[in-house]
């Protein structure tokens, strides 16, 4: 069973689809998530404080800065913009792909847990995860 979830974002920062997975998914198995690019990452994180969602992405931000910021003189991928070189760094540190377990139609999270797509980028876009339940 395979589908595709698309996920709006409106800038950099994490975005719950966990709602759109679990009413989805059915039976048991292995679900698989796969992000289809190469600025944005896949996250299992604590869903009930959003102050770890702001905290993540300052971490982030701070440890891999835009272009403009001279501790990044030395990138030379910046015609796609200053947060462009920086979020491909982010995605290359961080998941691209995520394994939950489904049992009798629900996916097996813990009590705080939530799937997040974590966009790098500073525009809005619309990502692409591909859902393959076995």
């Amino acid at each position: 069973m395979q589908t595709t979830f698309t996920i709006p974002t409106h800038g950099a920062g994490l975005y719950e689809f966990t709602r759109d997975v679990a009413g989805w998914v059915q039976g048991s198995g292995l679900l698989t998530l796969f992000i289809q690019h190469t600025s944005a990452s896949l996250l299992i994180q604590e869903n009930a404080d959003p102050e770890v969602q702001t905290d993540l992405q300052a971490f982030f931000h701070r440890l891999v800065p835009p272009t403009t910021d001279p501790a990044m003189s030395y990138l030379t991928h910046t015609y796609e913009g200053p947060d462009d070189m920086p979020a491909h760094i982010k995605a290359a540190m961080m998941p691209v792909s995520l394994s939950i377990p489904v049992t009798q139609g629900r996916l097996a999270l813990g009590t705080w847990q939530g799937l997040y797509v974590f966009e790098h980028r500073s525009a809005p876009h619309h990502r692409k995860v591909v859902a393959h339940l076995a």
